[in-house]
Formats: structure tokens, C-alpha cells, sequence
């Protein structure tokens, strides 16, 4: 692999140089050139080891400039002592043109100085945008390289979840992809992981404890294999899921019973730190509901609930709040209200997918493709009543992984216009939920310990096929 290293460090003329344990950049204003460009493109669409040696290289230059993945926990636990708050940290997911795309966060974090943003990818997108974790992360390093940004990076293992059909055919091996899922994304440096065991809640007991006794205990020990791959100075950031997202809306009582039956059986099978946030349903669901023309339904959104859910999460046990996902699609005017009730974290993902796909400078041959493509590979997607829009909407996600070559080389004035799109309402957001400043708390709480690789580390490649995990 020295070649391919060499080669690499090459892109940069000059300005980065190997040294023992990792690089030196001589040059900074390089890192933020087209070089970072052409290195981002070999770690993803390179073979072999010119691109093991991009991933490498990007990971080691994050390093040296601070761009480190990192975790959130301590952040949160300090929220969850009271020492900070009056923000809601946006989550968000990074399916299309993922490069350009985290790249309009950064400018807009920059320019907000905001520090507490989390990026993420859930397990079912794993699959259909064609990001596995290893790529993932050093398109996230590399975009921030591009930008300048030089604090830490919150990488999050979104919906590490259970799909309940396949947890009652075979519970251990279900489980057991999970786990290996989760073991690829720490070691690539996803060091914040929602685990989602909430699809195994079973509403027929009578007890609020044994709905959701599955829950918990599945929960806990997932948490506790996640300690046994913290890397050295770091505690991943945990959340767990006590309502299915798109289902019934959460109560108080249920978290109670959650939390209880959880703390409980994490002492129980040794103890360690749990989780830091607890996700909730109140009202939303993934991608909106789209009507039968192709515009989206009204929201009911229970405030009143989250803000309830957030107090008890905070004040009995000591997390940063409540979490609520499924948010990208609400009314421009809802966002002022998570922060306003500590609502800890929301995750954002369709709306964004949605303006590169509808964007107008995106060409009108290509959509032709995009929609042919759907309606010839995505048949199952399409339900019972379904009107053509609504299918396209909810199915067009597919198509992302088939088409991301062609979309990562579209010219650059699109792509330069479409992020610009993306840069205005992530800062629109990011004002919204009052996270610009928050790079001040990042530095007050957050250690990134540098981590140097002398290769990828080889890890367990998991099943991330699953089409009915949450996103």
C-alpha cells in the first residue's frame, strides 16, 4: 500500500507530507483546493489500495487538523446536569451528492459557529445510497478538509435497528447483525450510535414494563457490546428508542418504564455507561405522508408531549432530553419550537433528499432516468392504492446508490447551485434550533483523542439490506 499512499499524498503537490504515525500539512490552504476533491473521489470511487490509501490519508489530515470524529456524550451529560441548553442539535442524514452536501453543513456551521451537528446514515440507507461506513466517514472528514472546519465531528450510526420479522425467526442472529453493523461503524469512527430496539415492543401485555421488556433488555445488551468497542478515550454516545417512529405517540410512564427495566438490567449484566438521549414518537413519521397528488400532509406534532418526555429524560435521569425524528418535512415555522421546550436532537433527512432530486438545475433527461429507473427496479416499494407521485416520492430514495457516480459528476455549476440550496436551509436550521455558537460548548466539553491508523482497521462487514429499518 506505500505506493498507493504515495500516491496519494502526491494530490497535494507538496503541501502534505508522510511522517512516522501519520502526515504533516505544510500548506494548509491546500487541504481546502480541488486536491481534497480528487482524494475524496479516490476514497469512493478508487479500487483497491488507492482507495484504502485516500481513506487513510483523509482520516490522517482530520487528525492533524482537528476534524476528528468524536463523540457527543460528554456534551449531552453536561446538558443533563443542567450546564447547558436552549438549543436542539440537528441530526442530519446525508444520502445524495453526500459531498457536496456535507460540505454546504460545514460552510453554513462555519459561518453560524456551530459546533453541536451531528451527520448520520441509517442502516437501510447503508444499503440502498451504496455508503458503507469506512466511505462514509472520509467523505465527512474530506468535506470538512474542503471547508476549513477544524472542530470535531459527531458521526452517527442512525436506526441501528431490529426488524421484528426477522428477530422472531432468528432473535440471536438478528441481533447479531446489529452487532456486527455496529462494530463496522465505531471502527470506522462512528463514535454515536442510536440503537433501535423499539420495533420489538409489544403493545398486547397489559404492563407498560413488559411492553416494553424486549425493549430494554435487547437495548442494554447492545449497549453493553458497544462498550466493548469503545476505542481508547472515547465513550460512544448511546441512544435508545422507546416508540417506533410513524406509531403510537410516547408517553412519560413509557419512558419510566423503559428507563427503569433498563438501568436495572445494565447493572444487572455489569454496568458502564448507558445511554445519553432516548428517542420518542410524537406525531411524525419518516418522509412525511404524502397525498395522493404529491404534496405533504399536516403534522400533528405533540409539543406538549415531547416537552414532557424531555423534562422526565433530563431531570430522572440525567440525559440531555428527548429525541425526535422524522422532522425534516415539517412547516418552516415548527423548528423554533424544539429548542424552545429542550427538545435535545431531531433528525433531518428527506427534505434534503428532496431538494437535489427536485432541484431545477438538475437535468431534465436525467429525472426522465431517475424515474424509469424507479418504476422498473422499485416495484415493491409501490402499496396498494398508491397514485403514481406517491409512489415515485416514497421510492425514489432507491435510485440514490445506482445513480451516485453520475451524480457526484454532474458539472460543477448544478452542483455549485444545488449546494448553495442546501447551504441556505441548513442555515436557516441551524438559526432555528439556536445551535450557531454552540462551537463554544464543543471546546468547553468534548475531547477528541487523536487516533493514528496505519492501515483501515478490517472489520466485520454486515447485512445493511434491510428494507423495513427506520431511517
Amino acid at each position: 500500500m506505500a505506493d498507493a499512499t504515495r500516491r496519494a499524498i502526491d494530490l497535494y503537490g507538496g503541501a502534505v507530507a508522510r511522517v512516522p504515525g501519520g502526515v504533516t500539512v505544510r500548506d494548509s490552504s491546500k487541504l481546502r483546493s480541488p486536491a481534497t476533491d480528487r482524494v475524496v473521489w479516490q476514497s469512493v470511487f478508487g479500487e483497491g489500495d488507492d482507495r484504502e490509501a485516500a481513506r487513510w490519508l483523509l482520516w490522517e489530515l482530520g487528525q492533524v487538523t482537528g476534524a476528528r470524529p468524536a463523540s457527543i456524550h460528554d456534551l449531552y451529560i453536561a446538558r443533563g446536569r443542567g450546564e447547558i441548553g436552549g438549543f436542539t442539535v440537528p441530526a442530519i442524514n446525508v444520502r445524495v451528492l453526500a459531498y457536496d452536501t456535507a460540505r454546504a453543513v460545514f460552510r453554513a456551521a462555519k459561518a453560524g459557529k456551530a459546533g453541536a451537528i451531528i451527520l448520520e446514515i441509517a442502516r437501510s440507507e447503508i444499503a440502498y445510497t451504496e455508503q458503507r461506513p469506512a466511505e462514509y466517514v472520509s467523505v465527512i472528514i474530506g468535506a470538512a478538509l474542503r471547508e476549513g472546519y477544524t472542530l470535531p465531528l459527531f458521526i452517527q450510526g442512525d436506526h441501528c435497528q431490529v426488524n421484528p420479522k426477522k428477530y422472531q425467526a432468528d432473535p440471536e442472529g438478528e441481533v447479531g447483525e446489529v452487532k456486527k453493523l455496529i462494530a463496522e461503524e465505531i471502527g470506522a469512527g462512528f463514535y454515536n450510535i442510536d440503537v433501535d430496539t423499539s420495533t420489538l415492543v409489544d403493545l398486547s401485555h397489559d404492563s407498560l414494563a413488559e411492553q416494553q421488556r424486549l425493549n430494554y433488555e435487547r437495548a442494554a445488551e447492545i449497549t453493553q457490546f458497544i462498550r466493548e468497542q469503545d476505542p481508547d478515550g472515547i465513550t460512544t454516545s448511546v441512544g435508545a428508542e422507546i416508540g417506533e417512529v410513524g406509531m403510537k405517540n410516547s408517553t412519560v410512564e413509557e419512558l419510566h418504564a423503559f428507563m427503569r427495566g433498563y438501568n436495572d438490567t445494565l447493572a444487572e449484566t455489569g454496568g458502564g455507561t448507558g445511554i445519553s438521549k432516548i428517542s420518542v414518537q410524537t406525531g411524525t413519521s419518516h418522509g412525511g405522508v404524502v397525498l395522493a397528488d404529491g404534496s405533504m400532509a399536516d403534522v400533528k406534532l405533540d409539543l406538549e408531549a415531547l416537552a414532557a418526555l424531555s423534562r422526565a429524560a433530563r431531570g430522572d435521569y440525567g440525559l440531555a432530553g428527548a429525541v425526535q425524528h422524522g422532522a425534516s418535512t415539517l412547516p418552516s415555522n415548527a423548528f423554533g419550537n424544539f429548542p424552545r421546550i429542550e427538545t435535545a436532537e431531531i433528525h433531518l433527512a428527506t427534505n434534503f433528499q428532496n431538494l437535489v432530486l427536485d432541484h431545477p438545475r438538475l437535468p431534465t433527461e436525467l429525472r426522465e432516468r431517475l424515474r424509469a429507473w424507479v418504476s422498473d427496479n422499485a416495484a415493491g416499494e409501490r402499496k396498494g392504492g398508491d397514485t403514481e407521485e406517491q409512489f415515485y416520492y416514497k421510492a425514489r430514495k432507491k435510485a440514490i446508490g445506482p445513480f451516485k457516480r453520475e451524480m457526484w459528476s454532474l458539472p460543477d455549476d448544478m452542483r455549485v447551485a444545488i449546494s448553495a440550496d442546501l447551504e441556505r436551509i441548513f442555515g436557516f436550521l441551524f438559526e432555528q434550533l439556536n445551535v450557531n455558537g454552540t462551537a463554544d460548548h464543543v471546546n468547553r466539553f468534548i475531547q477528541a483523542p487523536m487516533q493514528h491508523h496505519a492501515a483501515l482497521r478490517p472489520v466485520l462487514v454486515a447485512a445493511a439490506d434491510d428494507p423495513d429499518a427506520g431511517e
